[in-house]
């Protein structure tokens, strides 16, 4: 998986964090999606605005590309405060971390972005940091050991993470707000995407052609954004800046992007368990054993979406083709059970 994907709902680089900045909502009310958890943002919002506190400090956790660090952003717009970004890999000695806290100024936001990969030992000092807005730590050693407290001010930790299985009890129970992001709906997705297109001037971009990339963008914003980029480029070089069904087909097949949103590593994965293992059931390790790839990357990158599209299966005997993935690609397999999935006995 070492190729980027451009269905891959993790960041490109940087460059594309910057192009995606110009895209994101600066408040609640132009945030399209979530809305359990935005209403409950928008209560502890006006109640901390209303008492001149800082929010308390809030866990967002779903899968990538779904608008957790744009989430982060809005709260400190909306709190009229600075936010701060990095990231737990980013955090790897204990002075990196009070290097940053003792910089926030009072209502500011801090920013960790895959809280779950924060060192054990960091996560200490914040646990101080976040409930009694201080920093404890020992200098020296032996006889000699002593504690220094630093104050810091009282600020709002917001930590993201696609895993929060792997996030520590002790530092889960330290966040006052807890969100989980959903995949959008289609109808979601167009709003962003009409929003987008006007913010990269590609005119009136008909409901039709913006509907087709949404189908395409697996329920996910950044995703969504991307394939309207190459829509635009492909639009401007090849089709003298016309826009159209045809023109958003060519240029998402040049992609290797189909209707469904599946790519070619996507297509390779069922293609496996379809002919290569009669339908399943088989192990994910098998799987990426015969793919060469790690069982740990299909899991995260290449499941979720297939799973949400009902074309894969997770059973207690490893990985199933279901029948509705069968129809779709005109796969033949041994034998079907009960259930619907497909079994190579």
């Amino acid at each position: 998986m070492a190729k980027q994907r451009i269905i891959s709902g993790e960041s490109a680089s940087g460059n594309e964090e910057t192009l995606n900045l110009a895209l994101r909502p600066k408040t609640l009310a132009e945030y399209v999606g979530q809305p359990k958890l935005t209403e409950k943002l928008h209560i502890a919002l006006e109640a901390a605005r209303q008492r001149s506190e800082p929010i308390e400090h809030v866990l967002l956790h779903g899968p990538p590309g779904l608008g957790k660090t744009t989430l982060a952003h809005v709260i400190a717009n909306e709190m009229q405060a600075n936010v701060t970004v990095t990231s737990g890999p980013a955090l790897s000695k204990g002075s990196d971390l009070v290097g940053t806290l003792t910089k926030l100024q009072p209502k500011d936001v801090l920013f960790i972005d895959e809280v779950h990969r924060l060192p054990v030992a960091l996560e200490e000092y914040l646990y101080s940091a976040m409930e009694d807005f201080k920093i404890e730590f020992v200098v020296d050693s032996g006889m000699h050991a002593k504690t220094i407290t630093l104050p810091v001010k009282p600020f709002t930790l917001i930590g993201a993470t696609t895993r929060a299985g792997l996030l520590s009890g002790p530092m889960r129970s330290r966040f006052g707000l807890t969100g989980h992001l959903e995949f959008y709906g289609t109808e979601e997705l167009l709003k962003i995407l009409r929003r987008s297109a006007a913010l990269l001037e590609m005119g009136e971009a008909d409901s039709g052609v913006l509907e087709r990339v949404a189908s395409r963008s697996r329920g996910t914003p950044r995703i969504a954004n991307r394939l309207l980029r190459r829509v635009r480029d492909y639009s401007q070089i090849r089709a003298a800046g016309k826009l159209d069904g045809a023109v958003v087909d060519a240029a998402l097949e040049l992609e290797g992007v189909d209707e469904t949103g599946l790519d070619e590593l996507d297509r390779t994965y069922l293609r496996t368990i379809a002919e290569v293992y009669g339908g399943g059931p088989v192990g994910v390790e098998a799987i990426a054993a015969t793919l060469n790839e790690d069982a740990l990357t299909l899991e995260d990158m290449i499941e979720p979406y297939l799973l949400q599209l009902g074309f894969l299966a997770r059973t207690r005997r490893g990985r199933q083709l279901t029948r509705r993935a069968a129809e779709q690609f005109g796969w033949s397999v041994p034998r079907e059970t009960e259930n619907g999935l497909f079994n190579g006995d």
